[in-house]
């Protein structure tokens, strides 16, 4: 079959692929993107949905500040309504030692530009009655929000497609490399993609792809644990986290407009790349709703009409890979988000696109650059 060819190859069509064909698009770059199945059919949309830059490693603020810029711009900007809303979101503490991790919190992100508000005893009952009586504080992130996330990728493509873009569903890649200049994708119903550039942008599947470059990366496939509720008044606006000293989650809640409660959390479940199967786990369903009765009472006495889990890929730094290739030019990485890549996907999107457009970014990624696992220093970049 003939070859088809463009600026830059995506692998991969969740949100960051998607979304970076959009932002490459509207600098007039040419694009194909290859999806194994369907637009957001993997961890892009089968996330909880936060798009909060609350509790973020200080590193990604940069970046998440950036992606919120382009969700304040929805859906004006890709003509589509992903149910984006700006309710805001709180962390929540029980003990003194949480509290601290809070306020220590709030002072670090304010050179970022992320001015949280701490929310104490009778003010933080009277704003949040619905919380449950142990929780002695609440850290409150006024702008952030959350989305539907079956909505956000597919969106994205849409508008990538009107502008311009080629993107190839259930369409498998099968092999990759770089011949003479260009890149080359072979795909299992035998057709082939050619481009000078190329993006892999394939989440828990990302590390086979790096490893085909002499890249491999430690990353592991984990399953979220999510549920939803049957409908209740709408009474809970912001999205809530509880605090812990590492910042990370053990339960988080929010409401959709409908009344559904959506939540997640308390462990993750195990995840197959090679069959694509992500499991719930009946004991993490149970010590969720144990959670949600400290934390939210009147949530627990609902009935769950739905859980379901996906496949999202996990560094161990909990960092994402995102930058180029410490050993191919005009190669590229984005995947190994680590289950906070939704808020932040626009915005890699937008960065992968100056990146590849124009060789740079304003936006620091320093930190997120594979060469810090390379076991030795990294080789000079090959012009092969």
């Amino acid at each position: 079959m003939n070859a088809q060819s463009a600026d830059v190859l995506i692998i991969g069509g969740g949100l960051m692929g998607a979304s970076a064909a959009y932002f490459l698009r509207r600098r007039g770059v040419s694009v194909i993107v290859l999806e194994r199945g369907l637009v957001g059919q993997q961890a892009s949309g089968t996330n909880f949905g936060n798009a909060r830059r609350q509790a973020r490693n200080l590193q990604q603020l940069p970046l998440a500040n950036r992606a919120y810029e382009i969700w304040k711009q929805l859906p004006q900007l890709i003509d589509d309504d992903l149910e984006f809303v700006q309710p805001g979101h709180i962390r929540v503490a029980y003990t003194e030692e949480q509290v601290g991790v809070l306020e220590k919190y709030a002072r670090d992100t304010r050179e970022y530009g992320l001015h949280l508000q701490m929310i104490y005893g009778d003010e933080m009952r009277a704003r949040y009655p619905f919380l449950g009586k142990e929780v002695r504080a609440a850290s409150l992130s006024p702008d952030d929000g959350h989305a539907n996330p079956r909505l956000a990728a597919p969106a994205f493509a849409r508008a990538a497609i009107r502008i311009g873009a080629h993107i190839f569903e259930n369409t498998e890649v099968t092999e990759l490399a770089k011949e003479g200049g260009e890149f080359r994708a072979g795909c299992s119903d035998g057709r082939v993609f050619r481009a000078p550039s190329m993006l892999v942008a394939s989440g828990a599947w990302g590390d086979t792809m790096s490893a085909q470059f002499g890249e491999p990366v430690p990353l592991v496939a984990r399953g979220p644990q999510l549920g939803v509720t049957e409908p209740m008044p709408y009474r809970i606006g912001p999205s809530i986290g509880v605090a812990t000293p590492l910042l990370e989650e053990t339960l988080y809640v929010r409401q959709i407009k409908r009344g559904n409660i959506i939540f997640g959390g308390c462990g993750r479940g195990p995840a197959h790349t090679d069959t694509r199967r992500a499991y719930v786990l009946p004991e993490h369903i149970l010590t969720q709703f144990r959670q949600l009765a400290r934390l939210l009472p009147p949530v627990a006495r609902l009935s769950v009409i739905r859980t379901w889990s996906g496949i999202e890929g996990y560094m161990p730094d909990s960092l994402p890979i995102m930058g180029p290739s410490a050993k191919v030019s005009g190669l590229y990485y984005a995947f190994g988000f680590s289950g906070h890549g939704f808020q932040i996907g626009p915005g890699v999107g937008d960065v992968m696109a100056e990146l590849i457009a124009t060789g740079s970014t304003s936006t620091p990624i320093e930190p997120f650059l594979i060469k810090r696992f390379m076991q030795a220093p990294a080789e000079q970049v090959l012009a092969v």
